[in-house]
């Protein structure tokens, strides 16, 4: 096995892949698309259709099978099958994860429908619609998205806490 397999393996092996995981292949660095069997498992907290807007010069809105999870929302492709969208969904998956995800906003009512943004970290905007029927995904991504940041928060606070009693630090005489 070559040094460069190995690497591959290694990466591959991680227990925690994200679509920006780089691999090294040949002495420079490539992007390999994941399957849906490489997302570690998380709870499904709910499944359906959503349209994205494109972010190509005609910017038209594509149907997207989503599934918000616990760590994020999941973009899954129609396989166009003719004319009409078929109801098959291709295996591949684009994957927004809530610790690279900003804010839910620009929420907008028209015809029916809720217009709204997922804003990531790093500034990219990511428009959605949906029907306003029921249950609006909006809504659900926001308040998935809180839980996921004050888990983050208690976590960070415990760990803190955790450093500075094993460390004996009383915290007194540290400056923040």
């Amino acid at each position: 096995m070559t040094l460069t397999q190995h690497m591959d393996v290694c990466l591959m092996d991680s227990s925690r892949p994200s679509t920006a995981q780089v691999f090294l292949n040949r002495g420079s660095f490539s992007r390999r698309p994941f399957s849906v069997a490489m997302f570690p498992p998380a709870k499904v907290m709910r499944d359906g259709l959503l349209e994205k807007r494109s972010s190509g010069l005609l910017q038209l809105w594509k149907k997207k099978r989503c599934v918000l999870t616990e760590e994020g929302l999941r973009l899954h492709n129609c396989k166009a099958g003719g004319d009409a969208p078929s109801l098959a969904w291709s295996s591949k998956a684009k994957e927004l994860r809530f610790e690279r995800m900003a804010t839910v906003d620009c929420v907008e009512y028209k015809r029916g429908l809720v217009y709204f943004t997922v804003v990531m970290a790093t500034g990219k905007e990511i428009d959605f619609r949906c029907p306003q029927d029921g249950a609006v995904w909006n809504a659900e991504i926001a308040l998935a998205l809180v839980r996921y940041k004050n888990l983050q928060a208690v976590q960070t606070g415990r760990n803190r806490h955790l450093s500075t009693t094993y460390l004996g630090s009383t915290g007194e005489d540290e400056e923040l």
